[in-house]
């Protein structure tokens, strides 16, 4: 498929969609039908194209869009490029992997990370969030972690839900990443009380902040 070929892709698209599929995705907010592991066959096969990734895009099909971020190249997006595609992200899922698979690898991440952390709609905020979360866990030199915590023990509570989660995760990483902190984690999670009563399947470890933490550390420890 060449880079002329978004007509094409779509059609593959239409082909792949699963109207049971799309009713289960559309509970969490995710208006697509197609199954993620052929999704991401179609970008194996198509490989890196960034032009007809940006076509994709602006198509406003959340499964194009999800298609887009698998075979574009993150680097070759401007940071007011990237900041406009997530004020775009409708779909969780697609504001989840623009986060991830592009933000992450852009040089503009960490001036990103700033402005979305503070900006005034709670979906963008949490992006900001999302990506302390990871500085958090994998670059913590330069971060104030008893600010973050300040923060997070002020407005996590009252925060709506896609913002609240991402504090969550800030918290829970500096509790298991940052043992110095790791108290002072676990006591803001106790009182808050923040997805205490998430559903939690079988096997899969609570995002309550205090199970959650003491349970990665007791692995590790064991490991």
């Amino acid at each position: 498929m060449g880079e002329s070929s978004v007509a094409e892709v779509m059609a593959e698209l239409a082909d792949l969609e699963d109207p049971k599929m799309r009713a289960a995705n559309e509970k969490r907010g995710d208006d697509h039908g197609v199954n993620l592991t052929k999704l991401r066959a179609v970008a194996a096969r198509l490989k890196k194209q960034q032009e007809l990734a940006r076509e994709l895009w602006a198509t406003d099909v959340t499964a194009a869009r999800l298609l887009a971020l698998l075979i574009c190249r993150p680097k070759e997006f401007g940071r007011d490029e990237l900041d406009s595609m997530l004020r775009e992200a409708r779909a969780p899922k697609v504001h989840d992997w623009l986060v991830n698979y592009v933000v992450k690898k852009s040089p503009h991440a960490e001036e990103l990370r700033l402005a979305w952390h503070e900006d005034a709609d709670p979906v963008v905020a949490s992006a900001g969030w999302a990506l302390t979360a990871w500085r958090v866990e994998r670059k913590p030199d330069g971060l104030d972690l008893s600010a973050l915590l300040d923060t997070i023990e002020a407005e996590m509570k009252e925060a709506p839900d896609r913002l609240q989660w991402a504090m969550n995760t800030c918290l829970g990483h500096i509790g298991i990443e940052h043992p110095g902190h790791r108290a002072r984690a676990l006591a803001i999670g106790e009182r808050l009380r923040v997805l205490e009563d998430y559903p939690t399947p079988p096997n899969c470890t609570s995002p309550f902040a205090p199970i959650w933490i003491n349970e990665i550390v007791r692995r590790r420890e064991q490991g």
